[in-house]
């Protein structure tokens, strides 16, 4: 009676932590992210992303490894503090040390299409519900 008692409450307690491990990931804020942000070329332009979208430079988008689909994102410029708000529609960037590709509308936003590259903030403002 005992190994049945001491069985029950051990798997009843180990099969409860990845619930609440995906419940916490799903109900809390991620972190804020300091990296490295480029944009995407205009070769790019009207292309598929990953969530099914047509890519349109001019939109206010982004590529992120991570962040569910439709999450929106304030993107700081650490060179020059410009932000601007964008959706996440994509994957990537697929370059090591990066961590956003934005859109060409967005880059020009953030001062930077002339660099390239530039070092950002991404801070969470909606985060998306579609996680695919």
């Amino acid at each position: 009676m005992w190994k049945t008692t001491s069985l029950l409450i051990l798997s009843l307690t180990v099969s409860s932590i990845p619930f609440n491990a995906v419940y916490a990931n799903k109900s809390s804020k991620p972190a804020t992210q300091v990296g490295i942000a480029s944009y995407y070329g205009h070769r790019f332009h009207g292309r598929m992303t990953a969530n099914g979208e047509r890519f349109n430079k001019e939109e206010l988008s982004a590529a992120h490894r991570s962040y569910p689909f439709g999450t929106l994102l304030r993107v700081t410029n650490l060179d020059n503090q410009k932000s601007t708000l964008v959706r996440i529609n994509d994957r990537g960037p697929y370059i090591k040390g990066r961590i956003i590709d934005l859109s060409h509308r967005a880059a020009r936003e953030l001062s930077f299409v002339d660099e390239g590259i530039t070092r950002v903030k991404l801070e969470v403002i909606e985060l998306g519900s579609d996680d695919t």
